[in-house]
Protein backbone atom coordinates (compact mmCIF):
# COMPACT_ATOMS: atom_id res chain seq x y z
CA UNK A 1 0.00 0.00 0.00
CA UNK A 2 1.37 3.47 -0.96
CA UNK A 3 1.16 5.85 1.32
CA UNK A 4 -1.13 8.44 -0.82
CA UNK A 5 -3.47 5.77 -1.40
CA UNK A 6 -3.38 4.73 2.58
CA UNK A 7 -4.09 8.56 3.60
CA UNK A 8 -6.70 8.84 0.70
CA UNK A 9 -8.85 5.99 2.44
CA UNK A 10 -9.24 7.81 5.46
CA UNK A 11 -11.71 9.88 3.92
CA UNK A 12 -14.41 7.17 4.09
CA UNK A 13 -14.76 5.76 7.57
CA UNK A 14 -15.40 2.14 6.49
CA UNK A 15 -11.81 2.02 4.49
CA UNK A 16 -10.38 3.96 6.99
CA UNK A 17 -11.58 1.03 9.83
CA UNK A 18 -10.85 -1.22 7.21
CA UNK A 19 -7.20 -0.56 6.60
CA UNK A 20 -6.96 0.15 10.63
CA UNK A 21 -7.36 -3.42 10.85
CA UNK A 22 -5.56 -4.62 8.37
CA UNK A 23 -2.31 -3.47 10.74
CA UNK A 24 -3.11 -6.13 12.22
CA UNK A 25 -2.63 -4.58 15.34
CA UNK A 26 -6.18 -4.80 17.54
CA UNK A 27 -4.78 -3.03 20.33
CA UNK A 28 -3.88 0.20 18.52
CA UNK A 29 -6.93 -0.21 16.55
CA UNK A 30 -8.98 -0.28 19.53
CA UNK A 31 -6.93 2.80 21.06
CA UNK A 32 -7.95 4.39 17.95
CA UNK A 33 -11.07 3.71 17.88
CA UNK A 34 -11.52 4.99 21.59
CA UNK A 35 -9.90 7.90 21.47
CA UNK A 36 -11.45 9.27 18.57
CA UNK A 37 -14.64 8.88 19.51
CA UNK A 38 -13.40 10.51 22.84
CA UNK A 39 -12.64 13.69 20.66
CA UNK A 40 -15.79 13.35 18.80
CA UNK A 41 -14.16 12.56 15.54
CA UNK A 42 -13.99 9.23 12.96
CA UNK A 43 -11.41 7.25 12.98
CA UNK A 44 -10.48 8.60 9.48
CA UNK A 45 -10.41 11.93 10.96
CA UNK A 46 -8.12 10.93 13.95
CA UNK A 47 -5.70 9.55 11.32
CA UNK A 48 -5.52 11.99 9.43
CA UNK A 49 -4.89 14.47 12.53
CA UNK A 50 -2.38 11.98 13.31
CA UNK A 51 -0.63 12.09 10.23
CA UNK A 52 -0.36 15.80 10.29
CA UNK A 53 0.81 16.35 13.74
CA UNK A 54 3.89 13.72 12.54
CA UNK A 55 4.41 15.29 9.46
CA UNK A 56 4.75 18.31 11.40
CA UNK A 57 6.11 17.48 14.30
CA UNK A 58 8.65 14.43 14.25
CA UNK A 59 12.48 15.50 14.24
CA UNK A 60 15.28 14.07 12.22
CA UNK A 61 15.66 11.07 14.26
CA UNK A 62 12.11 10.33 13.90
CA UNK A 63 11.76 10.50 9.85
CA UNK A 64 15.42 8.67 9.28
CA UNK A 65 14.04 5.94 12.03
CA UNK A 66 10.99 5.76 9.93
CA UNK A 67 11.94 5.84 6.28
CA UNK A 68 15.18 3.17 6.72
CA UNK A 69 11.87 0.35 8.69
CA UNK A 70 9.83 2.03 5.72
CA UNK A 71 12.87 0.95 2.93
CA UNK A 72 13.13 -2.61 4.87
CA UNK A 73 9.72 -2.98 4.45
CA UNK A 74 7.10 -5.49 2.19
CA UNK A 75 3.85 -2.76 3.02
CA UNK A 76 5.91 0.60 3.46
CA UNK A 77 2.70 2.13 4.42
CA UNK A 78 1.54 0.10 7.21
CA UNK A 79 4.91 0.95 9.07
CA UNK A 80 4.19 4.43 8.73
CA UNK A 81 0.31 4.62 10.15
CA UNK A 82 1.24 2.12 12.73
CA UNK A 83 4.23 4.38 13.76
CA UNK A 84 2.04 7.46 13.24
CA UNK A 85 -0.52 6.17 15.21
CA UNK A 86 1.62 4.77 18.28
CA UNK A 87 2.64 8.36 18.42
CA UNK A 88 -0.24 10.01 18.66
CA UNK A 89 -1.53 7.30 21.58
CA UNK A 90 1.39 9.55 23.57
CA UNK A 91 0.82 13.14 22.47
CA UNK A 92 -3.76 13.06 21.84
CA UNK A 93 -5.90 15.11 24.68
CA UNK A 94 -8.54 13.00 26.21
CA UNK A 95 -11.88 13.76 25.31
CA UNK A 96 -14.47 14.84 27.92
CA UNK A 97 -14.97 12.02 30.78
Amino acid sequence: MQLGDLIERFDDEASANETLFSLGDLALTARVVILAAENNMSTGEFAMQSVGQFVHGAGEEDWLNLVGQMSRADNPGAVFLRRVLSRAMSTVHRGPE
